[in-house]
């Protein structure tokens, strides 16, 4: 196996194709690099392979390879990570959007009625972050209204940026609040929520990509079911007859999430996998009245 090296200096006259055999990194990571500092396409790195970079542009690429070999994630680095097939801007104010979380976005779509008449179908996305699963769902269903909650303003204000990027104005709605504090009674055909999980303490949050990410959004600093807890205990009130709830959660609390779901006699209570097939997903829906 290679190692890695601590750092990685390019000096100026180099050409891309030199670069990218000597680069340190593995050869995604190598050409997302180069692409995001040269500003060019997957096209333009192949054909472009000769040309050869000035000093500012050696000085960019030796500052963005270090801070890769520090462990800083590629979508910060970058500015942005693809999900659900749109690219967003992501910050160290958000969590970078993952691909298991494109699950809870095709659930919401799939339990969500074609049309609704005269009515204006709803969708609230608790703990929005980025507002990834927001602006993608409402992306794909451009009929509906979205309302996404955080408790972060930096984060609202790149979701703001990331909806802005995709939606028609007035489609999401951004409120800066805990939970369904800033809600009052309102009411939505389905709630989404992708809140903290990770149990405090796990060695996890030490690791990898997460070492970088925003703790708060990442660990309910207890047993991992605390936010999700409040999530479905406040559900009722906000969920319209019928309506359902859908929850992203940890690789093993499957069980307890759905055991909570019933204690609150959500009906039709179920676990769907990933793409791994962890159950990553769990839901219910609200029962209407007999």
């Amino acid at each position: 196996m290679a190692v890695i090296p601590d750092t990685f200096a390019i000096e100026a006259g180099a050409s891309i194709a030199a670069i990218l055999k000597q680069a340190p990194l593995n050869p995604l990571e190598n050409r997302i690099l180069l692409m995001h500092a040269l500003q060019l396409t997957r096209i333009q790195l192949i054909t472009q392979d000769e040309r050869t970079i000035d000093t500012g542009q050696a000085r960019r690429l030796s500052t963005l390879f270090q801070r890769r070999l520090l462990g800083e994630p590629i979508a910060y680095i970058i500015g942005q990570r693809e999900f659900y097939g749109l690219q967003l801007e992501v910050t160290p104010d958000v969590l970078i959007p993952r691909p298991e979380t494109e699950l809870l976005v095709d659930l919401a779509l799939q339990h969500l009625p074609a049309a609704a008449g005269p009515e204006t179908l709803s969708v609230l996305d608790l703990g929005t972050g980025s507002g990834a699963i927001a602006v993608a769902i409402a992306h794909s269903r451009p009929d509906l209204q979205l309302t996404a909650l955080d408790v972060s303003a930096a984060a609202l204000a790149v979701a703001s940026r990331n909806a802005a990027r995709y939606l028609a104005p007035g489609q999401l709605q951004l409120l800066l609040s805990s939970w369904y504090g800033a809600l009052d009674d309102r009411q939505f055909n389905l709630i989404v929520a992708n809140p903290p999980y990770i149990v405090a303490g796990d060695s996890h949050l030490a690791q990898g990509d997460l070492r970088f990410e925003p703790q708060d959004a990442l660990t309910d600093h207890a047993d991992g079911l605390s936010a999700l807890r409040i999530i479905i205990d406040g559900a009722a009130r906000h969920l319209k007859d019928g309506g359902w709830l859908l929850m992203e959660h940890g690789y093993d609390q499957a069980p307890a999430v759905r055991e909570l779901l019933q204690a609150q006699q959500f009906d039709a209570v179920q676990s769907w996998e990933d793409i791994a097939g962890i159950e990553r997903v769990s839901g219910g829906r609200r029962k209407s009245p007999s």
